[in-house]
């Protein structure tokens, strides 16, 4: 009998390690029939909240909610980019965590060479390795298998392909770490972020992008987060807090004291609290705004980053998109009791 189980571990773990391709995770909130998937942009287009349009972003902050939720808030980001690479940042989600042994303080690289793209397989930048062969050890670790069970940076594939069909990806998990190991690692990783750039003679925005997936608050008993209550008024003052901290740190004039003071609308006495808010990208947001900014400050040394806000909702308030045969379903309910906010966001570059 332990031979047997042996047996069939050694094969779940072969084939995660050989694989070369990074198969589908989510299958149910997101879309990866081309078809269906142009089905879903052709209802968001004329259903816009709001235009925006023409703008030179360098970076953007996505939700990663099931796209029959959350896709109006996709959309006015990522037709605004347009690139040829994409440093994405995402969730190191607790369910994720606790199968990885929860590590601390480290970015989590892959060593898949393609990952699944609704048109053809998405490449993977030749940054990944680069900042591997770079990076000190300790500062990162390489698992097939925590980016097979997370989602949050699948979830912007699809978008992505669409917008950009040559686009080349660099996939980063971000794990759990205050303040200070944030500065460290946001420090060094910038810098050869940096170096690559320039031998690549790459410019911001046209041929690299910067990708932060996060969604906002999760909300209700089911996530054990009630502090307003669980009625309508407490749905009005959670909303309201999400759009507050978003607008009060992610908008505007981006300085390293917005994105630490980020930290602490998102975290309680500690890094690993929370603050009346259960913000899945509390360490994705920081960690990632304050590599974007670093880089903005050894490329553009004079430039300014700026960020605007597009979209905020909520799976409560709009509920499910009405549209048929998108192959999506969703992969929770909503009520008052449980529902979860989400927003879109861009961030340029305003040279002095």
């Amino acid at each position: 009998m332990k031979i047997f189980i042996f047996i069939i571990c050694f094969f779940i773990f072969f084939s995660i390690f050989s694989q070369d391709t990074r198969p589908i995770r989510d299958d149910i909130g997101y879309c990866w029939q081309p078809d269906q998937f142009n089905r879903l942009i052709k209802f968001l287009k004329p259903n816009e909240r709001g235009q925006f349009n023409h703008l030179k972003l360098i970076a953007g902050i996505s939700p990663h909610d099931d796209y029959l939720y959350a896709a109006q808030v996709y959309y006015p980001l990522f037709k605004n980019i347009n690139t040829k690479e994409v440093i994405i940042f995402g969730v190191t989600h607790s369910t994720v965590r606790k199968k990885i042994g929860n590590p601390q303080n480290k970015l989590i690289f892959d060593d898949f060479r393609f990952w699944s793209g609704p048109e053809h397989k998405v490449q993977i930048s030749p940054l990944r390795e680069f900042l591997k062969k770079k990076m000190t050890g300790k500062y990162f670790l390489t698992s097939n298998l925590a980016h097979l069970l997370e989602h949050s940076i699948e979830a912007t594939i699809p978008f992505l392909q669409h917008f950009n069909p040559g686009i080349k990806i660099t996939p980063i998990m971000v794990t759990g770490m205050p303040f200070e190991e944030m500065e460290k690692i946001s420090d060094e990783i910038s810098q050869f972020i940096s170096i690559y750039i320039r031998q690549n003679h790459l410019h911001l925005g046209r041929d690299i992008f910067f990708l932060i997936s996060s969604d906002a608050n999760h909300y209700g008993q089911d996530f054990n987060n009630t502090c307003f209550g669980q009625d309508a008024r407490a749905h009005q003052l959670a909303t309201a807090q999400d759009i507050k901290i978003a607008r009060t740190y992610l908008s505007g004039h981006i300085s390293k004291a917005k994105i630490k003071g980020l930290t602490r609308s998102l975290w309680g006495k500690t890094y690993q609290d929370y603050n009346n808010t259960l913000w899945c990208g509390k360490y994705s947001l920081p960690f990632g705004m304050m590599t974007i900014l670093k880089v903005v400050e050894n490329i553009h040394r004079k430039g300014i980053l700026r960020g605007k806000i597009f979209c905020y909702s909520d799976t409560y308030s709009n509920g499910v998109l009405p549209i048929k045969k998108t192959g999506c379903g969703i992969t929770a309910p909503f009520s008052l009791k449980h529902w979860v906010g989400y927003f879109s966001a861009g961030f340029f570059l305003n040279k002095n």
